[in-house]
């Protein structure tokens, strides 16, 4: 009777901590969302009656009523065309070698731990090394083709570690179905593995690159200017990008007072290209999960 009492006891303790912890998480997600709230309201109000069309077509401008991020935009669009293709060929290749090639040692154990660590890295690190690296030994000074080396470098681990888990997902038996009738460990990497694998891949690069279109230290670090210049036409042309130019805005703010507007106006402009970005990417993969 008394071991009976002690266990419904211990139940109904359980139950309140159940509860307790249930509302507790229900709050702080509250709260989360409470504060993320302020913040959009705060910066649409602020910068929507500064976006408009002129806004987003003309220059740069010393002038704040006569300021626009057509060169920022075009800026931004460039780099991104360069960290892509660049985040994806190597990430994707680095993934493939470590799960379908490299045997399992001691040397493939390290190269997956410096892998993970690396994700962790400070960003203002990776744009000290483009500094060393891109900028100054290969000479390509501030241009997109610099930015772009090194924000892919930035974003790399990301897309290596999500890549090999969609690999690494994969289920055994396609690929021994595969090699039972005959086909070559290429074509089951091709035919079979990167196809059930693209959705979780696709994932990894949709948080690489909205990672790399939000990031500014390493485009501060690499001297990255915002002077009044020409609108870029190639990847060796100087440039300046959606978040760097939020950033100088916001601290010009504090001599000029409507820079606080243009910044808050180019930070509904990144939130729009990001929420474009992720949905086209989620559409695409659920395309291809309901494909595959």
């Amino acid at each position: 009777m008394k071991q009976n009492t002690e266990q419904v006891s211990r139940m109904k303790n359980r139950l309140l901590l159940n509860q307790v912890m249930k509302y507790t998480f229900f709050l702080l997600t509250l709260v989360a969302l409470g504060v993320l709230a302020v913040l959009i309201v705060q910066v649409f109000t602020q910068g929507i009656g500064w976006l408009n069309w002129s806004f987003l077509t003309s220059k740069l401008s010393l002038n704040p009523e006569r300021a626009g991020i057509l060169g920022v935009i075009v800026g931004t669009v460039m780099l991104m065309i360069v960290v892509g293709p660049v985040t994806m060929v190597l990430g994707i290749c680095t993934a493939i070698y470590l799960e379908e090639y490299a045997k399992k040692s001691r040397f493939q154990s390290f190269i997956q731990t410096n892998i993970s660590n690396l994700a962790g890295v400070p960003s203002v690190i990776f744009g000290l090394l483009g500094l060393t690296v891109f900028s100054r030994m290969f000479g390509l000074g501030s241009s997109i083709l610099a930015g772009g080396l090194t924000m892919s470098l930035l974003v790399l681990p990301i897309v290596v570690v999500a890549s090999q888990e969609a690999i690494r997902s994969v289920p055994q038996f396609l690929r021994e179905a595969s090699y039972g009738m005959g086909a070559t460990k290429w074509q089951t990497i091709r035919r079979i593995v990167l196809p059930a694998a693209l959705p979780g891949i696709l994932t990894g690069m949709i948080l690489s690159l909205s990672r790399a279109i939000g990031e500014t230290a390493p485009l501060v670090v690499l001297g990255i200017p915002v002077l009044i210049m020409p609108i870029p036409s190639s990847i060796m042309d100087d440039f300046t990008a959606l978040p760097i130019q939020i950033y100088y805005w916001t601290l010009d703010a504090v001599l000029t007072p409507e820079y606080a507007n243009l910044a808050a106006a180019t930070i509904i402009v990144l939130l729009i290209v990001l929420f474009v970005m992720n949905s086209a990417a989620i559409f695409i993969r659920n395309k291809f999960q309901k494909r595959y």
